[in-house]
């Protein structure tokens, strides 16, 4: 690994005050006209393609600044005329990287998640596809860590590819492609190897892992319910939660009622601690109609819900998993849906109090 050293700004180019304390801003300017407002510990004033390794300070008093304004391809009625992307691309910020499957090369379009520290990147979910003539994610990742690279005047940047769960087929499949893949470290499949790879062999499904990327250190929580060797990364750069298929918008499918609601317990104690802008799952399955989930296999999705949920859904899942304990049913909520016991393609009619049972919009 190549020693790292700081880029000299000129003051009188970037802007580069004191702040209130003394602390000469790290990245630049946050007040400079450059930067968006309420912009935090961004590279904006950064001059690109740096001669020498440019230093990113990860430290900041709330989350970094990043954007998920923009609309998800939504796939076609005949999937086999469909010419979208089959990796949609989106930057959250400049370290953060948000990508999602085309829905046409598989109907659960599942997301992947790429970040940047100091000294490497991580690779959170990999697909749902490991043929990479169809789903072309090493090739997409490639080229992102390498303009990544240029940028910030790195000659290699290592990556660390990791799973919310190795038994989730949707979120695992693309892992193939990184085998072999130089400078790259593959989390295990397997729950003993998880453990393992976590440092979370005592403590199991208490406690809490970590990956440090230089100075970005992202967290790993155990997370079974879903998946017995279900792990969520919490990013407190971003203040950005990532739960795979345990908590999204969508049907949530329970394995175990009991460690759905422990690890569910866990995350409303432990945010309570670590603020929490969005929460990012693997999928997305609602529509933009409260309770509305479109059926599975549907290739084209034209009026979803957003990816992006607000913290208080975990208190919301963790009551509404307490009732389910114990029972097969469905229980429908405006932003999910809990399935214990039943199949994933089980239909209710029964739409509690608080969520109007609205018909929804024909896709095509």
């Amino acid at each position: 690994m190549i020693q790292a050293k700081t880029t000299i700004y000129d003051p009188a180019l970037s802007g580069n005050p004191q702040s209130g304390g003394g602390r000469v801003y790290p990245n630049g300017n946050p007040n400079d006209s450059l930067n968006p407002p309420g912009a935090r510990n961004t590279d904006s004033v950064v001059p690109l393609h740096s001669a020498v390794p440019v230093v990113h300070d990860y430290h900041c008093d709330g989350p970094a600044s990043g954007t998920i304004g923009f609309r998800w391809i939504y796939g076609s009625n005949i999937a086999a005329r469909n010419r979208d992307p089959r990796v949609q691309v989106m930057q959250y910020n400049e370290d953060t990287y948000l990508m999602r499957e085309n829905i046409c090369v598989h109907w659960e379009g599942p997301f992947t998640y790429l970040l940047f520290g100091n000294d490497g990147a991580l690779l959170i979910d990999t697909g749902a596809t490991k043929q990479v003539e169809w789903y072309p994610l090493r090739k997409t990742v490639d080229a992102i860590v390498a303009r990544w690279a240029k940028m910030r005047g790195r000659v290699h940047v290592p990556l660390t590819v990791v799973m919310t769960s190795g038994e989730d087929i949707a979120q695992n499949q693309g892992y193939e492609q990184f085998v072999g893949r130089p400078d790259t470290v593959l989390a295990p499949k397997t729950l003993e190897g998880v453990k393992s790879f976590y440092k979370l062999e005592g403590t199991w499904p208490a406690g809490a892992g970590a990956i440090d990327l230089g100075g970005r250190v992202i967290e790993v929580l155990a997370t079974p319910g879903t998946h017995r060797d279900g792990v969520s990364f919490y990013d407190p750069y971003c203040d950005l939660l990532f739960t795979g298929d345990f908590l999204y918008p969508g049907k949530i499918q329970i394995s175990n009622d009991a460690d759905f609601v422990q690890s569910l317990t866990v995350l409303a104690t432990w945010k309570k601690t670590h603020p929490v802008k969005w929460i990012l799952g693997g999928h997305v399955e609602m529509q933009f109609l409260p309770g509305k989930a479109y059926p599975r296999f549907y290739t084209y999705k034209p009026y979803e819900r957003v990816l992006q949920m607000e913290p208080g859904l975990i208190d919301e899942a963790l009551q509404c998993a307490k009732e389910v304990v114990g029972k097969r049913m469905v229980l429908v909520r405006p932003d999910f849906h809990l399935l214990n016991g039943v199949s994933p393609d089980q239909k209710t009619t029964v739409f509690p109090a608080g969520v109007p049972n609205i018909t929804a919009p024909r896709p095509f």
